[in-house]
C-alpha cells in the first residue's frame, strides 16, 4: 500500500494499517510515529529503531529536500510505503559584529586542534545515544528570555559570511537558570569549549539530543540521568558571543533540528 502525505503539522492515522505520524512535515521539524508493535521502519533506506510499543521519531535538517519517503514492514508481512512531502523555508540573514576577531578567523595551528578537539567530544556525544524513550514526554523551553537568533538564518560574523545558525538563541542575565528541555542523559559536561564555553549535551533516546552553551556554570556530569526541567546550568556570554545568552540545538543524529518547532512558542 502506499499513499502521500503533504507538509502538515498534523498528520491524521491510516486506520487500515494503524501508522500515525505527528509533527511539522517542515525543514527542521521532528515526526513522531507509532506503527504496530513489531513492525520494521526506514527513512529514505535508513533503519529507525522502534520501541516495543512501536513508536518512532526522525526529523528533517536546515536544507532538507522536498521530499522523504517512510517505509514499514508490519509484524504480519504487510508493506506499507509512505511519501512525505517536507515544506522549504525561508531564513534570514544575521549579521553579528563586534565579536573578537580571535574568534572568528586567522586561526593559530595550536587553536585550530583545539577546535577539532572540541568538534570531535561534541560528535562522540550525540552519538552517545541509547533506547531511552524520554524523547516522548515533550520538550520545554530551557530558559526564558528575548530570542536573540533563529534557526536556520545565514550568519554573518563581522563581516564575513559563516555557517548558518542551527539553533535558538535566547537572550538572558548572566546566572539566569538553565534547566533540561526534556529527560534524558548527560553524554558531554564542558566548560570551555572555544566557540560554544560552557556546553552540555543531552541524550534524549533513539538519536534525539539537545546541545546548551555559551552557560557560565555547567552544574551537571557525564552519565548523570536528570529530569525534565532540572536545573544543569545557568546562562552566560562564554565561547564566541556578544553578550549573555542560551544557544539551544536539537538533534535528531546528523540531523540539525529546530527547537522552536519541537517546544512551541516560549510560554509567558
Amino acid at each position: 500500500m502506499r499513499m502521500i502525505l503533504a507538509a502538515a503539522v498534523f498528520l491524521v492515522s491510516t486506520p487500515a494499517l494503524a501508522v500515525d505520524l505527528v509533527g511539522e512535515f517542515r525543514q527542521g521539524g521532528m515526526i513522531l510515529g507509532a506503527a504496530e508493535p513489531g513492525s520494521e521502519v526506514s527513512l529514505d533506506g535508513n533503519v529507525l529503531s522502534v520501541t516495543p510499543q512501536g513508536r518512532f521519531v526522525f526529523g528533517f535538517g536546515r536544507d532538507h529536500g522536498p521530499d522523504a519517503t517512510l517505509a514499514i514492514t508490519h509484524p504480519d508481512g504487510t508493506p506499507q510505503s509512505v511519501s512525505l512531502s517536507i515544506a522549504p523555508r525561508d531564513y534570514d540573514i544575521q549579521r553579528i559584529d563586534g565579536l573578537p576577531q580571535g574568534k572568528v578567523g586567522g586561526f593559530s595551528e595550536a587553536t585550530l586542534k583545539r577546535i577539532q578537539a572540541d568538534n570531535a567530544q561534541v560528535a562522540a556525544a550525540r552519538a552517545n545515544t541509547d533506547l531511552s524513550e524520554y524523547f516522548l514526554d515533550g520538550f520545554i523551553w530551557p530558559t526564558k528570555g528575548r530570542i536573540s537568533g533563529v534557526y536556520g538564518s545565514q550568519r554573518v560574523l563581522n563581516g564575513e559570511p559563516r555557517r548558518p545558525h542551527f539553533g535558538i538563541d535566547i537572550a538572558a542575565p548572566t546566572g539566569t537558570p538553565v534547566v533540561a528541555p526534556a529527560s534524558g542523559t548527560v553524554t558531554l559536561a564542558e566548560s570551555d569549549h572555544f566557540f560554544t564555553g560552557g556546553i552540555v549535551i543531552l541524550d534524549h533516546g533513539h538519536s534525539v539530543s539537545s546541545t546548551l552553551f555559551h552557560l557560565h556554570s555547567v552544574d551537571v556530569e557525564v552519565g548523570q540521568r536528570v529530569d525534565k526541567g532540572q536545573l544543569i546550568g545557568t546562562v552566560g556570554a562564554t565561547g564566541r558571543a556578544t553578550g549573555p545568552h542560551l544557544d539551544w540545538r536539537m538533534n535528531w543524529g546528523s540531523q540539525r533540528l529546530d527547537p522552536q518547532l519541537v517546544a512551541g512558542p516560549m510560554p509567558e
